[in-house]
């Protein structure tokens, strides 16, 4: 009989050798979690009533248990290697079929596509073209390399502090083209709808203590102007409102009574054939009136042009963020990762990734950074989980059960020929 118990440890010897070797055999492979052979021991069946006096015949492999620990984050700085931090994975397309991994090393094909080296491609919410994510249901995910669409200018934001101890002028007789007509002045360029460029200025002669008009000049050199109106400010320097004129033009108003703005019409530089208009508003919040010279603290107008997509980025949720040449940025869609309930009912199925089973239960899909779900971090990939020092040990251990398993045999062997000798 010591034979097969010997035998059955050969057997379970050589599969943990084989274990520890794969371990060590991928200490390199991005997001690879390690293995550890579980044994279990073996008694005939003919003895289970036998309570007291039971030899068992030998052990058996149980399972190969993964281990599911944290591996290193190593920074590589390509905008499409992302690592998980925390429990979860990446949800995979193979041609449908959905299989599961951690290693996110993430390139983009000939489509648009992001997938792996193997061609699966990576699943996550899509967004609009607005930027908006539909997080109902997970799709594969695509950069798209159309230009963004320009947007017209609605909002002028200019903040000024107006020189309180400026010589008053006369509203009338105002020239954007004289500079003694005017105290202050600052232009910016705006957008129309096809993201054309046009210039606004926008002028301030003192009238009296604590109150300025305000003009809008339209052109590079001005070609039109409008006055808007008045702005008032209290003994604090305080800017307290802004109302009309009896000079204010038609077409010209203020939003909200004793408010910061300002809305006026400019033609529209993308229909000037119809004299069709584009509306402005020119919000003067936080603009003040203290004794200093005059100047800007803020300037920023909300409409751009078209841009080409430069580069992306991966945030800690997921976020998928295009970078476009003049300067916005939108949000291209959100990776999703999977959790399970027991990760280690997953089949493994080769090449970094898993198969879902009714042991593992099914994915829990969502955010990263939801409940149960880790982060990513972009730019980065996770190591291997396996620690070299301690594989080598275990081989050291796993040879050692191997040859006392063969003595084993041995001595079985002398035995039996002292038995054949008699």
């Amino acid at each position: 009989m010591s034979y097969q118990q010997a035998l059955s440890g050969l057997g379970a010897a050589s599969s943990d050798l084989d274990v520890i070797g794969n371990n060590i055999a991928n200490s390199n492979t991005v997001g690879f979690k390690q293995g550890a052979a579980q044994f279990a021991d073996m008694y005939a069946s003919s003895m289970a009533t036998a309570v007291s006096n039971q030899i068992g015949i030998g052990t058996r492999l149980a399972e190969v248990q993964q281990q599911f620990s944290q591996g290193t984050i190593t920074t590589t700085n390509q905008a499409l290697d992302v690592a998980i931090n925390g429990n979860g994975f990446y949800q995979l397309s193979n041609n449908g079929s959905i299989v599961y991994s951690r290693n996110g090393v993430f390139h983009l094909d000939d489509s648009g596509k992001i997938v792996n080296s193997a061609g699966l491609q990576l699943m996550g919410y899509a967004a609009d073209s607005g930027g908006v994510v539909n997080s109902a249901s997970t799709v594969p995910l695509t950069v798209p390399t159309a230009n963004i669409a320009p947007s017209a200018t609605k909002t002028i934001t200019a903040a000024f502090n107006l020189n309180s101890q400026d010589p008053d002028k006369p509203v009338s007789g105002f020239d954007p083209t004289n500079g003694n007509t005017y105290n202050a002045s600052t232009s910016v360029d705006v957008y129309d709808s096809l993201g054309g460029t046009q210039k606004v200025s926008v002028y301030f002669t003192k009238t009296d203590t604590g109150t300025w008009e305000a003009y809008a000049g339209y052109g590079d050199p001005v070609s039109q102007q409008t006055d808007l109106g008045s702005v008032s400010f209290n003994s604090s320097g305080a800017l307290t409102g802004t109302a009309l004129s009896s000079t204010s033009k038609p077409g010209v108003s203020v939003p909200t009574s004793g408010g910061t703005k300002f809305t006026f019409t400019i033609p529209n530089g993308a229909d000037k054939t119809t004299g069709a208009t584009q509306t402005i508003t020119l919000d003067l919040s936080g603009t003040t009136q203290y004794g200093a010279t005059s100047g800007l603290s803020n300037l920023h107008q909300d409409g751009n042009s078209t841009g080409e997509l430069t580069g992306f980025s991966v945030g800690t949720d997921g976020m998928l963020t295009g970078n476009y040449s003049n300067g916005e940025t939108k949000a291209l869609g959100q990776v999703a990762i999977a959790n399970f309930n027991n990760q280690n009912g997953l089949q493994n199925l080769g090449g970094n990734v898993y198969a879902q089973t009714a042991a593992s239960g099914a994915a829990q899909v969502g955010v990263p950074g939801s409940t149960n779900h880790g982060t990513l971090q972009g730019g980065a990939v996770e190591d291997s989980n396996v620690d070299l020092t301690h594989e080598l040990v275990d081989l050291i251990t796993a040879q050692r059960n191997y040859q006392a398993n063969a003595q084993t045999i041995k001595t079985q062997q002398t035995v039996d020929q002292t038995l054949i000798n008699l």
